[in-house]
């Protein structure tokens, strides 16, 4: 039976009026709790307005509870968080971890969006969050549920792991084949990017066309290009003239770059491997197609990933209200290390065969992942 959130939980305002020298914790969507990012300009302010937040109670950030940035506090027998945030209590007929996968879940991340929007700064009061409806089945029930959450979300967090071993892995055999390449410890030759590689622009979205016969096609979009990997599960569709088509077609081993974002994610790249047929590319991603003589792609992605690369698009890029940028001319000129093509060919099939286990890595990610889901759903609708 459903029954009113407000009639479980109740407000917890209590300050740090005192100064107690309490860790400083903050509330992210993936990390929940955790010690304040910036603690140490925390250290030398007035905390007296913090508000305490004891075990087992919630807090949330009212314009971050949209995105998941809510979560109850199991680390310590007492923390502070910003004045911001809001604290509640919790009954004793509710599991604290059975609440909080119903505040994750996605019927009430919906309910969040619609009750808060409009709001300021779409802030959910605490007040809303008394109105909404929960599903509350004996202590014993709802103990249960969570422990089948919890196995499928540790499992969840394994494999997850386990993939960023094997990037770790890469990252580590680029190292040791390659050496420091800031210092370019091994000695290779030195060539501009331009002189080894094919790079264009791509399509502008929008674009006006008084054509006929224009032909729909997948489009990837500056948020499909992620650091080390193309992410095709959120692919759009654009119309396209066939001329455009044969100009901006991704093809196998083509790599394809960001143009700007956040300054760490400058020039992130990553390898087309599978390209949907037809598919094209955004004017804000260039695509690299390297002459295979004397560079390869897997070498020169993970290069992309690397210190050498990272300071000089940080170096050259243009930065605007904490975006920046790179113009097809300092990427053409991007210098970039050129080791032996038989040592490239041995780390690109030493990344080949970690890439066969980031797959089934990831295929039991993916199944662990839609299982989680599937029960959330059932549990929480």
């Amino acid at each position: 039976m459903k029954k009113r959130l407000g009639d479980y939980i109740q407000e917890y305002s209590v300050r740090n009026k005192s100064g107690e020298d309490i860790p400083v914790y903050s509330i992210t969507n993936s990390q929940g709790f955790c010690r304040d990012y910036f603690s140490k300009e925390v250290a030398s302010k007035d905390k007296t307005s913090y508000k305490i937040v004891p075990r087992g109670c919630f807090a949330y950030n009212p314009s971050r509870i949209n995105v998941g940035s809510v979560d109850w506090q199991r680390d310590e027998e007492r923390v502070i968080v910003s004045p911001l945030y809001n604290v509640f209590s919790v009954s004793p007929e509710i599991d604290q971890q059975y609440l909080y996968y119903y505040l994750k879940s996605s019927a009430t991340s919906y309910r969040i969006k619609e009750v808060a929007t409009g709001s300021v700064r779409d802030n959910l009061r605490l007040s809303m969050l008394y109105d909404f409806m929960i599903e509350l089945p004996s202590l014993d029930v709802q103990r249960q549920i969570v422990s089948n959450l919890d196995l499928l979300a540790s499992i969840i967090r394994q494999r997850n792991q386990q993939l960023t071993k094997l990037d770790e892995l890469i990252k580590a055999r680029f190292v040791e084949m390659f050496g420091d390449m800031l210092l370019n410890s091994l000695e290779w030759p030195e060539k501009p990017l331009e002189g080894l590689a094919d790079i264009v622009s791509g399509i502008t979205k929008g674009r006006k066309t008084t054509e006929t016969g224009l032909i729909e096609v997948p489009y990837m979009a500056v948020s499909n290009v992620k650091s080390g990997y193309i992410d095709w599960t959120t692919i759009k569709t654009i119309l396209a003239t066939k001329q455009e088509i044969e100009q901006y077609r991704l093809m196998p081993d083509d790599i394809l770059m960001t143009e700007g974002g956040d300054p760490d994610k400058v020039g992130r790249g990553a390898i087309i491997k599978n390209p949907l047929k037809d598919s094209i590319h955004q004017n804000h991603i260039f695509r690299v197609r390297l002459d295979k003589s004397e560079l390869l792609p897997a070498y020169f992605a993970e290069y992309l990933q690397h210190q050498k690369a990272k300071r000089y698009f940080l170096g050259c890029a243009k930065q605007t209200t904490g975006i920046a940028s790179i113009n097809m001319r300092q990427l053409r000129a991007l210098p970039v290390l050129i080791p032996p093509l038989p040592l490239q060919n041995q780390f690109a099939a030493f990344v080949a065969e970690v890439d066969k286990s980031k797959v089934e890595v990831q295929k039991a990610l993916d199944q662990t992942q839609l299982l989680f889901d599937s029960l959330m759903q059932q549990y929480f609708g």
